[in-house]
């Protein structure tokens, strides 16, 4: 925060300043924090965690370098929609499930898909 060293004194001056406007900083004892969103994770080992609570609200930092991991989404199809697109499209079975799991379950991306085959 502050370029060089810091002065011992200011520092207890600055940390009895937070204590009188009700804010806390802690750093927290991490070994790894994850985030996962929909199509991948980012992975964070050993990181620097500091919760600042500031009148009660908590507020978390993290510092770090995260490994991204992407992730394999699996959508689930159903034999109503394997059927449906058999049907709609008059295709076998096996043929309208090839091309609903290529579409990640998307009926009606199978659909054109098989129509303009």
């Amino acid at each position: 925060m502050f370029p060089g060293k810091i002065n011992p004194r200011m520092l207890k001056q600055m940390q009895k300043m937070m204590k009188d406007f009700g804010m806390d900083a802690k750093d927290l004892n991490v070994r790894k924090v994850i985030f996962i969103f929909d199509d991948e994770e980012w992975h964070f080992d050993e990181p620097k965690v500091q919760v600042m609570d500031v009148m009660g609200i908590k507020t978390y930092s993290l510092t770090g370098k995260p490994k991204k991991v992407k992730r394999d989404v699996k959508v689930e199809i159903t034999e109503d929609d394997i059927k449906l697109v058999a049907e709609q499209c008059n295709v076998s079975y096996e043929e309208a499930k090839k091309a609903l799991e290529e579409c990640n379950g998307d009926i009606a991306e199978a659909i054109l898909k098989l129509e303009n085959k």
